[in-house]
């Protein structure tokens, strides 16, 4: 091991379980690589930029020993159709080896509306899974004891329902909610940049937010209240850099949001996580998400004046690509998922979810999905790629890259900073305008065959063989609107009554809206009638 200028933390943490790490050929693996050198010498800049894992400014990684010490989080992003179908595929998932749940839910669950409103009509289960009631939530989660899983819930508008059923869940499986684990994305802002889902006006939002902020702060300390997410940014058509700084500027309006109602960043700060993309290009996909820690270690330390570590920590969850996806020659996606898997993990992530090859084309089947998660596994337990930390630190193109990748999400920060803030961007369009252009460059370049797409504008096959594809059931809608009504039958009007009042009565004031969103849902109001609720005292945006 090349010599250390000091002692470091990633020298004297234990790494659990006694093994010693080496190549195949018997040679052994240093937990840590760095340049030589004295202390007072040149690699003074070494320090400052790079440091050391689990040391400010976390350019190398959050924790000291990284994954000899523990494996990242496998996820594989599910749901379709009914809760009881769902819940199937998660316990299929959870024996082929997933070490934590990841929810997908319908778009009419995104915007909340129940499965028998008509707006619902073509769209239930079909993208996520439908949820309508606690009902449902208890289905989604039977057999799965939510005190021993880790559940990341990708859902915005509707976020403070959904955890709020969740917590319902597991209070009557009897777990002690200062325990349970997961993430719940909650990430408002970038619904109005890149997705659409969105419901509220940006001001109510933000307050739900924050009151998520406040609510797990005392009740669920263990839980990630938002994954500030750059993936649906990515998605969108933005560049590496792009997807950074924007994602950034977000948190630094979520972080001024809940300061300025009187929230401590250094107690808040350790439950934001963050949800980055990760995209074809190898290299500046690792230098993006080691620019990304040293970035945030900034913002959190000289903008948000923190002093608690883990408040410092860019702590992320990554997902392959689904743009990079195609339809054409599908067995190609597998070769894209595995190297963005592989950059991904270079890059230091904590979870990961690598996509399927089919989902150009449709939900992904059981096989596919199965692929799927053994890609993340093989490069866990095969590729020898976790024995040591950061071990591309020292390229000098990588350094380089990381180095440009950062100055460049600066520059953006003090743009948007001059701007007014995020808000003010997105009520301008300047995000949605800087993304629209890199999105029509991109496709510039693969419609001119500047850039080659394997499959689409070279080395086409002419045979076109298509792969099986999951069918969903057709009937989920009618058997989702039969449960509705049923629940709608059997609950207490009166408890729906009085539960619905109150929540309006502390949305048109300043109270925290959790515990009557809770009370909401054990009451079995249903999703949509608690966002109709909220609907009449905030009005709906609608974009300009």
């Amino acid at each position: 091991m090349a010599d250390q200028p000091r002692e470091n933390e990633a020298t004297k943490e234990p790494e659990g379980a006694s093994k010693r790490f080496r190549t195949d050929s018997g040679i052994d693996i240093e937990r840590l690589y760095g340049p030589a050198g004295e202390p007072g010498d040149a690699i003074s800049d070494y320090l400052d930029k790079l440091g050391f894992p689990g040391e400010y400014p976390f350019t190398r990684g959050v924790y000291p020993t990284m994954y000899r010490g523990r494996l990242w989080t496998m996820r594989q992003y599910a749901g379709f159709g009914s809760a009881d179908e769902s819940n199937k595929r998660y316990r299929y998932l959870l024996e082929q080896g997933i070490t934590g749940l990841s929810v997908a839910f319908d778009l009419p669950t995104q915007i909340g509306y129940d499965s028998d409103d008509p707006m619902s009509e073509g769209e239930v289960g079909r993208v996520g899974v439908a949820i309508d009631s606690l009902a449902d939530m208890e289905r989604l989660f039977d057999g799965i004891t939510l005190s021993t899983v880790t559940t990341s819930m990708t859902i915005n508008s509707t976020a403070a329902i959904l955890l709020a059923m969740y917590i319902a869940v597991a209070k009557k499986q009897g777990a002690d909610l200062k325990k349970i684990s997961g993430t719940i994305q909650n990430d408002i802002l970038k619904e109005y940049i890149a997705r659409g889902t969105y419901i509220y006006p940006p001001t109510p939002s933000l307050r739900l937010v924050t009151d998520i902020f406040s609510y797990c702060a005392s009740e669920l300390p263990s839980w990630n209240t938002i994954s500030i997410s750059g993936y649906h940014i990515r998605e969108a058509g933005a560049t590496a850099v792009q997807e950074v700084a924007f994602t950034f500027a977000n948190a630094i309006e979520y972080v001024r949001a809940a300061q300025s109602v009187g929230l401590d960043f250094d107690r808040f700060g350790s439950q934001l996580s963050f949800f980055w993309n990760a995209h074809n290009d190898f290299f500046e996909e690792i230098a993006k998400y080691r620019a990304a820690r040293r970035v945030w270690a900034r913002l959190a330390s000289e903008k948000f004046g923190a002093k608690n570590p883990d408040a410092i920590k860019l702590r992320f969850h990554a997902q392959t690509a689904g743009s990079t996806l195609t339809a054409q020659q599908v067995d190609n996606n597998v070769i894209r998922t595995t190297y963005q898997a592989l950059a991904a993990i270079l890059g230091g992530c904590q979870s990961l979810h690598t996509n399927s090859r089919d989902e150009a084309l449709a939900l992904p089947t059981e096989e596919s999905v199965r692929l799927a998660l053994r890609t993340q596994q093989i490069l866990a337990f095969e590729s020898g790629v976790p024995n040591t930390i950061d071990p591309l630190a020292g390229s000098y193109f990588l350094e380089k890259l990381t180095d440009e990748v950062e100055t460049r999400v600066w520059e953006y920060l003090d743009k948007i900073e001059s701007m007014g803030g995020a808000v003010k961007a997105i009520e301008t369009g300047f995000f949605q305008m800087e993304i629209a252009t890199s999105s029509y460059e991109y496709q510039r370049k693969i419609e001119l065959r500047e850039k080659i797409v394997v499959g689409v504008n070279e080395f086409n096959d002419t045979d076109n063989i298509q792969p099986r594809i999951f069918e969903l059931d057709p009937m989920v809608r009618e058997t989702q609107i039969e449960r509705v009504r049923k629940v709608k039958g059997e609950r207490s009007a009166d408890d729906v009554r009085r539960s619905l009042q109150e929540l309006q009565r502390r949305a048109a004031g300043s109270e925290n809206l959790m515990p009557s969103i809770l009370a909401a849902v054990e009451s079995y109001a249903t999703l949509g009638e608690i966002s109709g609720a909220l609907r009449e005292i905030w009005g709906t945006y609608e974009a300009g």
